[in-house]
């Protein structure tokens, strides 16, 4: 019996390329797929998949919320993260949020395969450089000249670009973080592109990343 797969990412040519090498693969089937969390978790409810694909950056709801709440509901659902990011801070959030694997984008045919394959027997499965980062983390840029810069970007920050971060960072949609906020979504898009301007982030990864690595959410 073939294992059914939910594919979560917001950009076609992935989710093309991921169609394309699973239709080849005799163990497992597509079963849907979705471009944002909030309709990755909306999805893993209606098919029930064996395994997930997920992205970490996505609108709506990002992969760690979107995985954080799929495990809080099924346990039995494994869940790979599929990224361009490897970071120890990411890596670690990952593995708290329970998620059953971390792969890089870069990978070849085969450590996807094998990583689908034992997944889907109940083993986890790190790609080979997110383990070297986690074993090596010296390696990564952990200077206390960075960790000073990054004092002073939060120091650039107002109060409420600090809450904005902090919701961002829980995975929370625009109209979301307004409500929580009792301030218009357009207001939230605006601190959101400021953020992204002061802490040089290029995307909402960027941003989530600096939240964590600060201390900004668990």
């Amino acid at each position: 019996m073939k294992q059914s797969i939910l594919l979560v990412d917001d950009h076609q040519l992935v989710l093309d390329g991921l169609v394309s090498i699973i239709n080849e693969l005799e163990d497992f089937e597509i079963v849907a797929s979705a471009t944002n969390g909030k309709e990755g978790v909306q999805l893993a409810e209606t098919f029930n998949p064996n395994i997930i694909l997920m992205d970490i950056d996505m609108p709506v709801m990002n992969g760690l919320e979107a995985t954080r709440q799929i495990k809080a509901q099924k346990k039995e659902t494994k869940v790979i993260i599929l990224t361009m990011h490897n970071e120890v801070s990411l890596i670690k959030k990952v593995m708290e949020i329970g998620a059953d694997g971390y792969l890089l984008k870069n990978a070849d045919r085969e450590e996807f395969y094998n990583a689908l394959c034992s997944v889907s027997k109940g083993k986890s499965y790190f790609s080979a450089e997110v383990t070297e980062r986690l074993l090596n983390p010296d390696k990564l840029k952990t200077s206390n000249f960075v960790v000073e810069h990054d004092t002073v970007q939060l120091s650039k920050l107002t109060e409420r670009e600090i809450d904005v971060l902090k919701q961002i960072a829980e995975g929370y949609s625009n109209k979301e973080i307004g409500d929580k906020l009792f301030i218009s979504h357009r207001t939230v898009d605006t601190h959101r592109t400021n953020l992204m301007k002061k802490l040089g982030a290029h995307n909402i990864a960027g941003l989530i990343k600096f939240a964590i690595k600060n201390g900004l959410v668990n």
